[in-house]
């Protein structure tokens, strides 16, 4: 990956100029109902919840916390014509260039974040237009002005986007890509061995403990490790409470979390990798780049909803 900030003086003036690194954001825009219950939910009758509507997608949402983290973002995404201007205008309001296509067919993506008194969540998720996502929605230009290229999971699930998202892998000439896997259960359904071919040439892997496991097929963390680590350059998995790992080759760094209180852990996952992906962009090294990670993270844990509210360090308002 590239250092950033890089410098030079300009002929003219001998001005110190710094460049901002930027990072291509491809996959989910989601519509997020979060229904935070007081208790267990009573089957056949009622339970009191707080229930809120959001703008929300794990890809949108590691987008808008690069951008709290002073990266320059391009985010692609397909929703419905119907919510195009409005959420093009949320994602610019939050700092992000957004480059979204205005599907005539399909609905927006949508998703109900079911969340315990813990602050676990369980989603129930329609795709929607995300699954319309196609190759020609990345334009060449994006992928070749990125310095880092950032995918969703989410975009292995259906065969448009599976091949949007393979070949970007393909055209990145050169440039880092990475993939967080985003959900156990939809690897279990496609298989781990598909989601690892089709992803083959990433520099980088995020999956959080429950989706290691599945990928790797082992509970083992060092199992995990070895075997994922065979696969990318640079694999970083997320342990929740038990803080993190990264593997890069025979290298090996375990950073222990923060002991934040969880509120809702909506989004800590998509905070978590925009942050260490920002450190490493400005130059930070594995071991600083997993800290800043896990502040991210523990921020995001802090209160309700993926995107972070506008007196966040590193979120804007919603």
């Amino acid at each position: 990956m590239r250092r950033w900030p890089r410098k030079w003086r300009s002929n003219c003036h001998g001005c110190e100029v710094i460049l901002t690194p930027r990072v291509l954001v491809v996959g989910d825009i989601m519509t997020d109902i979060s229904a935070r219950i007081e208790g267990p939910i009573a089957v056949g009758s009622d339970r009191r919840a707080r229930i809120i509507q959001r703008h929300g997608g794990a890809a949108a949402t590691q987008a808008i916390w690069l951008a709290r983290a002073g990266v320059a973002v391009d985010f692609v995404g397909r929703v419905s014509a119907a919510d195009h201007a409005a959420e093009s205008e949320a994602l610019s309001r939050e700092g992000v260039t957004p480059h979204l296509v205005a599907d005539f067919k399909l609905a927006t993506g949508r998703l109900i974040a079911i969340v315990d008194p813990s602050g676990e969540r369980s989603f129930l998720t329609d795709r929607g237009a995300n699954d319309a996502l196609e190759a020609a929605d990345i334009p060449d230009a994006l992928i070749e002005g990125a310095d880092h290229i950032a995918l969703s999971g989410y975009s292995f699930l259906a065969p448009a986007p599976r091949e949007a998202a393979r070949g970007v892998i393909a055209r990145a000439a050169g440039r880092p890509v990475s993939v967080d896997p985003a959900s156990a259960e939809f690897l279990r359904e496609i298989g781990a061995a598909e989601f690892l071919a089709w992803t083959a040439g990433a520099a980088m892997l995020f999956p959080n403990a429950e989706e290691a496991a599945v990928l790797a097929g082992t509970d083992d963390p060092a199992a995990q490790g070895a075997r994922l680590g065979a696969l990318y350059p640079l694999v970083v998995i997320k342990r929740g409470a038990l803080g993190c790992e990264a593997w890069a080759g025979a290298e090996h760094w375990r950073v222990a979390a923060s002991g934040a209180e969880a509120v809702d852990t909506t989004g800590a996952g998509d905070a978590f990798v925009a942050g260490f992906l920002a450190a490493r962009l400005k130059g930070e090294g594995i071991e600083q780049s997993l800290r800043c990670a896990v502040a991210a993270g523990s921020t995001a844990v802090r209160f309700e909803g993926g995107r972070p509210p506008v007196d966040t360090p590193g979120g804007a308002d919603r």
